[in-house]
């Protein structure tokens, strides 16, 4: 399997694997645009934006849109991510063209009914209000906002009840037209499907996203901090974080080692730790998100207020641990790990749509397996030891709770138990 790649003379980019085995195809449209990009009036409207354009055209009813790609045993929907928004559907071969026409005609035919907006704000206003009432959801959301505070980057991608309330039909559009845009779009296919077809079918239906750049991203700066909100909950719920690296970092796999090491399963540390033996928890894990230009490496985990010290201090004292003896065998374990995601996700064509797009808009082609399967093998000990240290030593702990978090440990307190210890 091959990846072929076409660029417009627009920008658009087109990128598709064929699947020659398969009998379907998935094919989306990814921007790069998402929370992050929206002005401090904006906060939400990205999200939003992906439900209106599910809301009806000039050519098709938010009925018809459901019924013709159901119609034909299809699927549509839509994601809205900090830096990206994708809209895809899952179709059988036949019926490629199809998904094209309405991918195209709801990213630059929308009308954004005023009737339509006012019900799917409502819509958004009870997300927002679930989100709140779900505290394994909204510890993230104050995680990434103590992390990167007063920046869009820190925002939560639904916004607020305010701020989506606020929303009009010329807001919406405004900002469609500032960020879809063909320079920072790319139509990925993958399954049962022809390049040569899909770059006819963008070239057809995709001449109504704007020529140009799109505004450039506000810098993220890490900050770190501490965010507690005491809530009668049976459970705390604990997340902590540093700085991470970048996608592109030369390091950026290595911190994806060191988070499955860490905390990426079942044989991981801190499961291994104070899950098995301490049982101081249900679940535990450790994760790295990496954006343009930095990135968050972080550990959550749930308790009761009872064990809420020991658990904090027992994921201090692993934290600290493994920057001196993690040992080849948890490097090669969990080198092991990423390969078999990686390898796994090509054997679903909506992974691979995704993968092959991120890939794009990311460093502006896709990446082959090889390679990537390569930069993974490179990395050594004494590598992923050196960046423990330096993540978990050079930047300001974020520490964020919610619950019955009275007996929790601080931020200065958290660092200064891993400092020592390293």
């Amino acid at each position: 399997m091959t990846v072929d790649v076409t660029t417009l003379a627009s920008g658009l980019t087109i990128a598709t694997e064929t699947m020659p085995h398969l009998e379907t195809a998935s094919v989306g449209v990814w921007v790069g645009a998402g929370s992050r990009s929206e002005r401090a009036s904006e906060h939400g409207i990205s999200h939003l934006l992906e439900h209106m354009a599910f809301k009806g055209t000039t050519r098709r009813s938010a009925k018809r849109i459901a019924e013709e790609i159901e119609a034909v045993g299809g699927e549509i929907n839509a994601a809205t991510s900090v830096e990206n928004t994708c809209y895809y559907a899952r179709i059988l071969a036949d019926d490629l063209p199809l998904a094209v026409d309405i991918l195209a005609d709801i990213l630059t035919a929308s009308v954004f009914d005023a009737e339509e907006l006012e019900r799917e704000q409502h819509v958004v206003l009870q997300e927002i209000g679930a989100a709140d009432d779900t505290p394994e959801d909204l510890v993230f959301d104050l995680l990434q906002e103590r992390a990167f505070p007063d920046q869009p980057i820190g925002r939560p991608i639904l916004g607020t009840p305010e701020t989506v309330a606020s929303f009009r039909r010329d807001a919406l559009a405004a900002y469609l037209e500032r960020h879809y845009r063909h320079s920072q779009t790319v139509i990925a296919a993958a399954g049962a499907v022809d390049h040569a077809e899909v770059v006819r079918l963008a070239e057809a239906h995709f001449g109504g996203f704007a020529a140009g750049e799109a505004p450039a991203l506000e810098p993220a700066i890490y900050r770190g901090g501490d965010v507690a909100e005491n809530r009668d909950l049976s459970e705390a719920q604990v997340t902590l974080a540093f700085e991470g690296r970048a996608q592109t970092a030369p390091d950026a796999h290595a911190a994806q080692i060191l988070a499955t090491v860490l905390g990426g399963g079942m044989s991981s540390r801190l499961f291994q730790e104070i899950r098995e033996k301490q049982g101081l928890c249900y679940s535990i894990s450790a994760f790295h998100w990496g954006y343009r230009e930095t990135g968050l490496f972080g550990i959550h985990a749930a308790t009761g207020a009872d064990d809420l010290a020991r658990l904090m201090g027992g994921i201090a004292d692993e934290v600290a641990r493994i920057v001196h003896d993690l040992d080849e065998a948890e490097l090669a374990r969990g080198k092991a790990q990423l390969r078999a995601g990686l390898l796994m996700s090509l054997e679903s064509p909506s992974a691979r749509a995704s993968q092959i797009a991120r890939q794009c808009l990311i460093w502006g082609r896709p990446l082959t397996t090889r390679e990537v399967i390569a930069d993974i093998e490179a990395v050594d000990l004494q590598r992923v030891r050196t960046l423990a240290g330096a993540i978990f030593c050079g930047s300001t702990p974020t520490l964020a709770l919610i619950g019955p978090v009275d007996g929790a440990l601080d931020g200065a307190e958290m660092a200064r138990r891993i400092r020592a210890a390293v």
